[in-house]
C-alpha cells in the first residue's frame, strides 16, 4: 500500500530551503561565526539570518583585500584576534568602501539604507562576541550609523485601485501575447490582486497560503507572519467573490505532487512564486499607471493608507500590517497624519468674514 506525502506547509519549505542555504554560505566564512549563528536562531528568522550571512561574507571580503594581516588568506583563516584589533576608524572605512566596490570583475554598489543594514548586521555580530567575551573591544559599536532620508510612500490612488482591477478583468490593453494567458489566469489573478489590496498581507503571506487557509465562514484567512506567529485577518466581501469565484476554479486543478494543497497555483500547477506575483503586479500596474513603481508591498501600502484614511486608528493599522512596533507605522503613514492636521486649520475661524 503507497503512503502519500503529506505536503509541507509554505514556510516550512521556505526554512529548510533557507537553513541549507545558510550552511552553505558558513562553508566561506571563520569557524567562530558557526557558533554566531547558533546563538541568534532561537530569535531571528531563517531570512534575517541568510542577510547576515551575506553581509558578514561582505566584510570578510573587504578584510582579506585590505588588511595586511590578511594577505593571501582565504576568509575562512581570518583570525578572531583580528577583529579585536580592529578601530572605530576600520570600520567607517569599510563604510566608504561599500559605497562601489568589484568582485569578481562585478561592480556593487550600496545607498545609505544599504550601508546601514550591513553596519547594523556588523553590529549585531560584534555584540554577540563581546557579550560572550570571544573578543574584548566593540568597536562596531562606537560607529555611528548613517542618516536615512525618508523616501515618498508609493501608493495606489482610490480610482487607481478601481481601474487596476478592471483591467485584470478585461484585460482589453494586454499585449496579444499576453492575451493568449489572460482567459486562464484573469480569475487567479483578480483573487490574488483583490487579496492584497484588501487585506495588506505580504506578497510570502500570499503565495503562502493553503486551500485550508481560507475560511468563508468568518471570511478569514489564517497567514504566517514573519517571525512565525499564526493569525488570521479578515477580508470583505469583494474579497471574498473574487476567492470563491477562483475557489470553485481552483478545484478543478490537479496540482503537481508536493503542491496539492497550496491555494494559488501557477501555470505549471505549482505554487506561485513570490516573483511570479511580483511580475504579475507590474504587469497590471504599468497598465494603470507609467510613474509609479507598483510592486506587491505598494499594494500593502495602498491597504494601509486606506485603512488609516478611513479610521484614523494608527494601531489598528499596526496590528492589522503586523507591525511589532506602532512607530514603524507611524513613520509611514506621518504625511497621511500631517495632512489630517492641516485640514483642522480649514475649520477654525478667528473672525466671520
Amino acid at each position: 500500500m503507497k503512503t502519500l506525502k503529506k505536503d509541507n506547509a509554505y514556510y516550512e519549505d521556505v526554512n529548510i530551503k533557507n537553513e541549507l542555504h545558510l550552511r552553505k554560505l558558513l562553508e566561506s566564512l571563520p569557524p567562530y561565526c558557526k557558533q554566531f549563528f547558533v546563538g541568534i536562531e532561537p530569535t531571528t528568522s531563517s531570512r534575517t539570518r541568510i542577510a547576515y550571512a551575506y553581509d558578514l561574507g561582505t566584510f570578510f571580503d573587504y578584510l582579506r583585500e585590505n588588511n595586511p594581516v590578511c594577505n593571501e588568506k582565504k576568509n575562512t583563516a581570518i583570525p578572531l584576534s583580528l577583529l579585536d584589533e580592529l578601530k572605530p576608524l576600520d570600520i567607517e572605512e569599510y563604510l566608504f568602501y561599500l559605497k562601489y566596490h568589484e568582485k569578481d570583475g562585478i561592480a556593487h554598489s550600496n545607498d545609505e539604507r544599504g550601508i546601514k543594514r550591513k553596519l547594523a548586521s556588523l553590529r549585531t555580530f560584534y555584540n554577540y562576541l563581546y557579550k560572550n567575551e570571544m573578543i574584548k573591544t566593540n568597536p562596531a559599536f562606537k560607529v555611528t550609523m548613517p542618516k536615512i532620508h525618508d523616501k515618498a510612500i508609493v501608493r495606489l490612488d482610490v480610482d487607481e485601485v478601481a481601474q487596476l482591477l478592471d483591467e485584470v478583468e478585461s484585460g482589453e490593453k494586454l499585449t496579444a501575447h499576453q492575451q493568449k494567458y489572460h482567459e486562464r489566469t484573469k480569475t487567479r489573478d483578480l483573487a490574488m490582486l483583490s487579496l492584497l489590496l484588501g487585506t495588506g498581507i505580504r506578497v510570502s503571506e500570499c503565495v503562502g497560503l493553503d486551500i485550508d487557509d481560507v475560511d468563508f465562514k468568518n471570511n478569514g484567512i489564517k497567514i504566517h507572519r514573519k517571525g512565525g506567529a499564526e493569525v488570521i485577518v479578515y477580508f470583505g466581501d469583494e474579497v471574498r467573490d473574487a476567492l470563491a469565484d477562483y475557489m470553485n476554479q481552483r478545484s478543478g486543478i490537479t496540482a503537481l505532487e508536493g503542491h496539492t494543497n497550496a491555494l494559488f497555483l501557477s501555470m505549471q500547477n505549482r505554487r506561485i512564486s513570490v516573483r511570479a506575483v511580483e511580475n504579475l503586479v507590474k504587469k497590471y500596474s504599468k497598465l494603470v499607471t507609467n510613474i509609479k513603481n507598483i510592486t506587491p508591498h505598494k499594494l500593502r501600502s495602498t491597504y494601509g493608507t486606506n485603512l488609516y484614511q478611513e479610521t484614523g486608528d494608527i494601531y489598528l493599522v499596526a496590528d492589522v500590517l503586523g507591525h511589532k512596533d506602532v512607530n514603524t507605522t507611524r513613520k509611514h503613514y506621518a504625511a497621511i497624519e500631517d495632512n489630517r492636521r492641516r485640514k483642522a486649520a480649514r475649520y477654525v475661524h478667528l473672525r466671520e468674514e
